[in-house]
């Protein structure tokens, strides 16, 4: 009888825990993954634009919210050190608007793919983080429970 007692506390705590708005709030992290493919910057600028719009919705809630944007394909210009139509807008977000809320994933397969047809490396931002496969990167995160947006 007494192990019910005390299962039944139990269950009551965590149930008044669960439904306190501070405490959901202070746990909950909202995880998005954007994935650009489009050597398009239109494409670019909306990837940012949501990423930038998630962030600040969750923010005014006191909630958190983590965006990583992956590019492979013609979308890895995009984080192009040399090319990208976006490279001051991505420092910006990345450096000062939302420091460590927001990560830029650049695939090395792409990357690999246009040094041999260019002829020379190609040199990604600084602020991106190279992975092995774009598509893999995007697998791992939906397998991890984060949302998934195509712009």
């Amino acid at each position: 009888m007494r192990s019910v007692f005390h299962a039944a506390v139990l269950a009551i705590v965590a149930m008044l825990s669960l439904s306190s708005p501070g405490f959901a709030a202070a746990e909950k992290t909202h995880r998005l993954a954007i994935h650009v493919d489009q050597n398009d910057p239109a494409v670019m600028n909306l990837a940012l634009n949501n990423a930038t719009n998630v962030i600040e919705y969750y923010r005014g809630k006191g909630e958190s919210a983590d965006v990583e944007i992956v590019t492979y394909g013609p979308g890895l210009n995009m984080l192009r050190d040399d090319t990208s139509p976006v490279k001051d807008r991505i420092k910006h977000i990345k450096d000062l608007a939302f420091p460590g809320k927001i990560q830029f994933s650049a695939c090395e397969n792409t990357r690999k793919g246009m040094e041999k047809k260019e002829g020379h490396p190609i040199p990604i931002m600084s602020d991106a983080t190279p992975v092995p496969s774009g598509v893999v990167r995007l697998m791992q995160l939906q397998e991890e429970g984060w949302s998934y947006l195509r712009p």
